[in-house]
């Protein structure tokens, strides 16, 4: 049996979450809401990644605040007519595609907020092009030309504090199986953590006690609220000299297993444009082994996995337990059909589908799904 197309379990408050194979589909911001409501855009989107065969699709980066948000056209989930919208359009597709769980990754990004759409540049906004002023740890900009946030107070880090458990509570009413708290990228949990973006010589910076801090306080705040499976997605690595590092990722992802977290995902980067990122097939992999061997969390392994064997040894090896891919879903929809092709793995799949295998991938349909044919 291919170890990628095992069954694996992460766990819950609620009991175990089932994945019928060990893909993930990473977020993906897509730019494409209006006002924080999911469009449809998402529709299409979610009902073709649902029908991709994958174990759990995690949706895109959702600001649990209108200034959290990345761009202007990111997806939000701060009030009901967000919530509605985002319940509508994935319930929607959820019906198009067989029963696969969902997750969502609850995101502020912080000083990285008020942007461009890459499409437009990616650069920060002007106030007088429908930016807005931003919020991190401290007042230092991500760019050294570009506005400096606002640092936060502490009725600013309750506030904030607060949405994050109001977002996973409507993302729980909505039946959203799970939610990943983003603390990677150089978003708002992440400019804590880094000593790169984080200069406060309060209770929130400082030592590594401290900087852990509030992404710790807010984990707490949504796990006693929210009774799904709860993660965090981490940069393992700045990949800049006096960053944060993969030994603190380790030490944090401890932390986070003894209060009650269900699995991790580790990324890398994106804190700050000094970065040396040395980018090649499977370069973020040895940090989610080191995380997976010190703190025994459920470690999701992601970065420049593209192809079926690749993911297959990362699982054998016992690197991860879980591998996602992003883009490579965007350019191929049906790439855990192909790895299951490939692995001899099987995978559900909508009735219109099921006449279109060609005869070297008959076998990755259920047998059940063979018989009603």
């Amino acid at each position: 049996m291919s170890f990628l197309f095992s069954p694996y379990e992460l766990s819950s408050p609620k009991g175990p979450l089932t994945l019928a194979n060990r893909v993930v589909i990473a977020p993906m911001c897509q730019y494409s809401s209006v006002e924080g409501c999911a469009s449809d855009w998402h529709l299409m989107h979610w009902a073709n990644l649902l029908n991709s065969g994958s174990g759990m699709m995690i949706i895109e980066a959702t600001g649990v605040t209108p200034e959290g948000r990345i761009t202007p056209h990111c997806l939000g989930l701060w009030d009901d007519k967000s919530a509605s919208a985002l319940q509508d359009k994935l319930h929607r597709a959820r019906r198009l595609a067989p029963h696969v769980p969902v997750a969502i990754q609850l995101s502020h990004a912080g000083r990285k907020a008020s942007s461009a759409a890459p499409w437009d540049g990616g650069a920060l906004l002007g106030l007088e092009q429908g930016g807005w002023n931003t919020l991190a740890p401290s007042a230092v900009p991500h760019q050294a030309q570009e506005r400096a946030p606002l640092a936060l107070q502490a009725q600013g880090l309750k506030d904030i504090k607060d949405a994050f458990v109001k977002a996973a509570l409507r993302a729980q009413d909505i039946g959203i199986e799970a939610v990943e708290l983003h603390a990677a990228h150089g978003y708002l949990l992440h400019q804590f953590l880094s000593p790169l973006a984080n200069h406060r010589t309060d209770a929130y910076g400082g030592s590594f006690e401290n900087r852990i801090r509030f992404p710790l306080e807010v984990f707490n705040a949504v796990r006693a609220q929210f009774t799904g499976t709860l993660g965090m997605r981490i940069s393992a690595y700045d990949w800049v000299d006096g960053g944060w590092t993969p030994e603190e990722t380790a030490q944090l992802s401890v932390q986070l297993k003894s209060l009650g977290a269900d699995f991790v995902h580790i990324s890398s980067g994106g804190v700050s444009s000094a970065q040396k990122v040395v980018a090649e097939p499977n370069y973020q992999v040895a940090f989610a082994a080191r995380v997976k061997a010190e703190s025994h969390l459920s470690t999701i392994a992601v970065g420049l996995i593209t192809e079926a064997q690749q993911a297959e040894e990362i699982i054998a090896s016992g690197q991860a337990d879980l591998v996602a891919l992003a883009r490579a879903f965007l350019y191929q929809p049906r790439w855990t059909w192909q790895a299951a092709a490939s692995l001899k793995g099987q995978v559900q799949a909508s009735r219109p589908y099921w006449r279109c295998l060609p005869k070297e991938a008959q076998h990755i349909f259920s047998t059940l799904l063979n018989v009603q044919r």
